[in-house]
């Protein structure tokens, strides 16, 4: 086994908390995981145009992992002492990093070097399921046709939705980031409190607690990915892939608005916070009075236990909360990995082991960093008593449950989805602009973004 590091000269600095599931050795490098759901929105001929290259089962397969699933890969040659692998390290496509399609660009124009496997994010998939030139073939290679109707189907609800395009899947989800409803058992107890499972009994809270315990909050809004959190949360239409290559960004519909609505006046009461959640102003000052909170599920580890300090023993989850009138809820995604494999491959059948593997198996999904996509593989997460000691009761229940329920409406474009809000909404909010305000600048500033990576646009 062969292991080195490929150089990152001139990467991206990377943005704290956009997702820990690309780094979560500590909260000091979480990092961005450019990425959301999806709908079926790639113009690939789709696998008709794969053609396997000559296969040699017995040939070394390349394997590039980020620092993250680095331990994964390794893990996977000791217990399987006669893979030949080559094991490489890299970025992992953090904070919107386009080297892995830079040097597939490449490798195609050379015809050598593309990699066997790799892990990246689900945004990589809308340029690896189709071809970089009309004389290349798409690096990724349709997953459908390597592996069993049973594998894939067993994959939380939605989960797979990043990687499906024209009829076919092109990755495995390594992770997935639902979101739920954080709270602080402890000081929901002592403070007399019911935990809501309406939005509209969250405002209701937040106007009771800034009236009976003001200096607390129930969340914040000034992560780069909060975005994610809360307007996903509400179905709104920021990016929705309504044809393969036509993204609807309608920030005006009622599913925008009413969170914006809801939002502004929590920040204006103050029981939500507009400081982002690793400023350390917010966490000296506020993290100790934080009651609730709308995130993924890796908030509890990587958020209140890594970056507050909050002690074991008093937060808890609760399932996702719906809309009064709605008897279903929909939730986010915060972050979530993919891997891929390589459709010039000359031994899928190794490249196709490991990725299940890696994907699947209760050795490796067990005791992974993060919540498994794998359904099966997540009871053993959950019953690890690694994930569930920290809390003050069992999250199985609504991390399970949440699971199944994110939104499969916010697609999985060509583009970031943190940029916009990031360099337009954060901004606005510091300055003291309302979010109802400022939807129509995230708009403009989306739609920019989307045409200039080739989509047309509808904002109706």
């Amino acid at each position: 086994m062969k292991s080195f590091t490929v150089p990152l000269a001139g990467a991206p600095k990377r943005r704290a908390l956009r997702a820990a599931l690309l780094s979560v050795a500590s909260i000091s490098v979480v990092v961005a995981l450019a990425g959301c759901a999806s709908a079926t929105q790639s113009t690939s001929t789709g696998a008709a145009d794969f053609k396997k290259a000559t296969q040699n089962d017995k040939a070394t397969i390349t394997v590039w992992a980020d620092s993250t699933r680095l331990p994964a890969v390794q893990a996977y040659q000791t217990s399987h002492p006669n893979a030949k692998l080559n094991i490489v390290t890299y970025d992992g496509s953090a904070d919107g990093s386009t080297y892995l399609q830079t040097k597939v660009q490449l490798f195609d124009r050379t015809g050598k070097g593309w990699p066997d496997v790799v892990f990246a994010s689900p945004t990589d998939v809308t340029w690896a399921s189709e071809a970089t030139s009309p004389s290349a073939q798409a690096f990724a290679a349709p997953v459908d046709e390597l592996v069993s109707k049973s594998t894939i189907d067993n994959f939380a609800k939605g989960s797979l939705t990043p990687c499906e395009f024209n009829g076919h899947t092109y990755c495995l989800r390594n992770d997935i980031a639902q979101v739920v409803t954080w709270y602080n058992k402890t000081l929901f107890d002592k403070f007399g409190y019911t935990v809501p499972t309406t939005w509209e009994q969250y405002q209701a809270l937040g106007a009771q607690v800034a009236k009976d315990h003001p200096g607390y909050v129930l969340g914040w809004v000034g992560d780069s990915n909060s975005q994610e959190s809360y307007f996903w949360s509400s179905q709104c239409p920021a990016f929705d892939l309504i044809k393969p290559n036509t993204l609807r960004v309608a920030l005006s519909a009622p599913e925008c608005t009413r969170m914006a609505t809801l939002l502004d006046s929590m920040i204006a009461n103050k029981s939500i916070s507009t400081q982002a959640s690793n400023n350390a102003t917010f966490i000296k000052n506020t993290a100790p009075k934080v009651l609730m909170a709308v995130g993924p599920s890796w908030y509890g580890q990587y958020i209140f236990n890594g970056g507050f300090k909050t002690p074991a023993g008093q937060i808890a989850a609760a399932n996702p909360m719906t809309w009064d009138g709605d008897t279903t809820a929909a939730t986010g995604n915060v972050g979530g990995g993919v891997w891929m494999i390589s459709s010039h491959s000359k031994n899928l059948k190794a490249a196709t082991a490991i990725t299940k593997w890696l994907t699947t198996s209760d050795a490796n999904q067990g005791s992974a960093p993060t919540y498994p996509a794998y359904s099966p593989a997540a009871k053993v997460w959950l019953a690890n008593p690694t994930n569930s000691k920290y809390f003050a009761s069992d999250v199985s229940g609504a991390f399970t449950t949440a699971a199944n329920e994110v939104w499969t409406g916010w697609s999985n474009t060509k583009f970031s989805d943190a940029t916009a809000w990031s360099s337009v909404v954060l901004p606005a909010l510091t300055a003291g602009k309302t979010l109802t305000a400022t939807l129509p600048a995230w708009q403009a500033a989306i739609v920019d973004e989307a045409k200039s990576v080739g989509y047309t646009v509808t904002t109706k």
